[in-house]
């Protein structure tokens, strides 16, 4: 029979790859929960027409899409946020704002897979719903931050840009498909600088257009000095209202105390065309081709755009994909403990010896301590080199005659010194071992 294998662009993930996962997730939910966000979960498929809705008919390229057997045309989720704003209208339109979810889910894009991307992925992010306050992008953003120092990176930026300026930037240079240039200046971190100038000749730029396009995105760094030079390259009303906004921004991001990880980059437009304002993203210096291992930022249209009353929102997503790599390069995962801290063994075939042996465990595991049982019959020596391949610290071997006399033996694997003690105080003097 020919084997199967796993699908392209998915994983098979072991249990210390899992460990790790979950030590990482759970770091992140309780940063979550402490700026009282709330656990949404949505189906795994939706209608296509939500991302159309969304995206545009070419996002159907880079989706799950099939007909299921009633001749709805259903896709994977490539992202929450199109989900997590279509429950909002369904059911929350009238909760008291604003509305503030997280979530953390496994997505769907049909991509070519590469360093840090997979057809299945997954991500940790949260939306607030309901706040057009620029207090609710400095929650946001201090959130995102809080995140990644949660699994111990502390080398990293967050880059700020601004939709509303590179729109206005896109009117100061007489460009008619603005969102095409958003497009076009997204994917620069890609190219080298002369194919991301031909790019932007074969766009349509002549070559003060092309110098103009240069100079903006090269307006990156710590906000003090950007700011100003933002301030001195727009002049329209819309434009400078929107960089005070940035400038309060900043101001309540100091007051967060992450100011460290903060800079400003105007060249940042982030793939999707739904963000309205401020857009941010996270990057972590390495050596593995990595580049943003998270972003988001304000989308206010995208509630009215799925039939819902016109809502300001903000949020992010972190991709769990390109931030493991990251932290094992590092070395910033904790090794995982998959090994028990008590194995319990019976000796021999009695009934009442392997009743004894699983009453043992059962006691253990329900004072919290992480136990095994021989489950296969091996004989003692057998179980005792089993005990030390694993790693296990201490073994509890129930032999006939002990248990007649109501004791047990505890075995130190690190030191093979044996200790018979009676059955009831095995288990305090285990707890006492493993300092519990």
């Amino acid at each position: 029979m020919k084997r199967l294998e796993k699908v392209k662009g998915t994983r098979d993930l072991l249990p210390e790859e899992m460990a790790k996962r979950r030590w990482i997730f759970e770091r992140i939910r309780n940063v979550f929960e402490r700026y009282n966000f709330h656990e949404v979960l949505t189906p795994t498929f939706e209608y296509t027409e939500l991302f159309k809705l969304r995206s545009g008919e070419e996002v159907v390229e880079q989706l799950y899409a099939f007909d299921d057997k009633g001749g709805r045309n259903l896709s994977l989720r490539p992202d929450m946020t199109s989900s997590v704003a279509r429950l909002y209208v369904n059911s929350f339109q009238n909760a008291p704002k604003p509305v503030k979810w997280y979530y953390m889910a496994n997505m769907f894009r049909y991509e070519e897979p590469q360093s840090g991307r997979y057809r299945e992925f997954w991500q940790a992010g949260v939306e607030l719903l309901g706040s057009d306050k620029v207090e609710a992008d400095a929650e946001v953003i201090a959130l995102f931050v809080e995140s990644y120092l949660a699994t111990s990176l502390k080398e990293f930026t967050v880059n700020i840009g601004d939709r509303v300026l590179l729109d206005e930037f896109a009117k100061m240079i007489s460009v008619k498909d603005d969102i095409g240039l958003m497009r076009l200046i997204d994917k620069k971190d890609k190219m080298s600088r002369e194919d991301f100038i031909g790019a932007l000749k074969e766009f349509g730029l002549n070559d003060d257009g092309v110098k103009k396009v240069l100079a903006l995105v090269d307006i990156k760094g710590l906000p003090d000095e950007v700011l100003p030079k933002a301030e001195e390259l727009f002049t329209s009303e819309e434009a400078k209202a929107e960089i005070k906004r940035l400038y309060e921004l900043v101001d309540l991001l100091d007051a967060y105390g992450i100011s460290r990880w903060i800079r400003i980059d105007l060249g940042i437009a982030r793939g999707f065309d739904y963000y309205t304002s401020v857009v941010f993203e996270a990057i972590a210096p390495n050596d593995l081709g990595i580049g943003s291992v998270g972003g988001g930022g304000r989308y206010d249209n995208l509630i009215e755009v799925f039939g819902g009353k016109p809502t300001p929102a903000t949020g992010f997503a972190i991709g769990i994909e390109r931030l493991i790599p990251i932290l094992e390069w590092k070395d910033l995962i904790p090794e995982p403990k998959l090994r028990p801290d008590v194995y319990v063994v019976p000796i021999g075939k009695d009934a009442e010896v392997k009743r004894a042996a699983t009453e043992v465990v059962s006691t253990l595991r329900r004072a919290g301590i992480k136990a095994d049982v021989e489950l296969t019959g091996r004989k003692v020596r057998k179980a005792l080199d089993y005990a030390d391949r694993l790693g296990v610290p201490y073994v509890v071997l129930i032999g006939k005659r002990d248990l007649e006399e109501g004791k047990v033996t505890i075995r130190d694997m690190e030191s093979g010194e044996q200790r018979i003690l009676e059955k009831e105080n095995a288990i305090k003097e285990i707890v006492k071992l493993l300092g519990l």
